[in-house]
């Protein structure tokens, strides 16, 4: 497994959180966002996923990955 750490801008609730955490969850990667550090703590097999599928599925959300 491996953790990244990605800055997120665009997040400001809980309906964020949830639709991020949700959509990550879909693609099979643990997602745990940090509303007030603008970032999000994504664990995945790199075996299974790219770090690269990782950002598109939360931009696919309509927030911006730094």
């Amino acid at each position: 497994m491996k953790t990244v750490t990605l800055q997120v801008e665009g997040m400001s609730c809980q309906h964020c959180v949830n639709s991020i955490e949700g959509a990550l969850k879909q693609i099979g990667a643990a997602g745990k966002v940090n509303l007030s550090g603008h970032s999000v703590e994504v664990s995945f097999d790199e075996s299974k996923l790219s770090l690269e599928t990782v950002k598109e599925t939360i931009e696919e959300q309509g927030y911006d990955v730094k």
